[in-house]
């Protein structure tokens, strides 16, 4: 049997903390959303003046960070390389999404929209805080 770490309600609470200071230090508010290991929403916070669809695109960059363990960015150079991978089921090869990860591990993925091309650095230092 395996023993697998996962991410708790604090873990959730930090990593959107960190996104939403990194988006506050750009001038910005960002949609966030993290997901467990297997793509599950464990949060999701849309502010009031970003678009609907930030809901969705911020989910789907989290899970494919977390469904691949690398970044929704290495999954659009993919989908640049070979555009048959447009087919994997729920992934979307857009930047923004940035796998949680422990110990090697990829425990979930944290996902930003809604502020442009700051969306990966914005869910980059919401995983990084998950580690300190």
């Amino acid at each position: 049997m395996r023993r697998r770490p996962s991410l708790t309600t604090d873990d959730v609470h930090k990593i959107v903390a960190a996104c939403k200071e990194a988006g506050a230090k750009l001038k910005r508010e960002p949609t966030v959303a993290v997901v467990d290991a297997g793509g599950h929403l464990l949060h999701l916070e849309r502010p009031d003046r970003n678009g609907v669809i930030t809901i969705d695109m911020a989910t789907l960059k989290a899970r494919t960070a977390a469904l691949r363990g690398r970044p929704s960015s290495a999954f659009e150079a993919r989908v640049k390389e070979r555009p048959g991978f447009l087919m994997v089921p729920n992934c979307l090869g857009v930047e923004g999404g940035v796998p949680v990860l422990f110990e090697d591990e990829c425990l979930g993925g944290v996902g930003v929209s809604g502020i442009d091309y700051d969306d990966e650095a914005v869910a980059r230092a919401g995983a990084e805080a998950f580690g300190k």
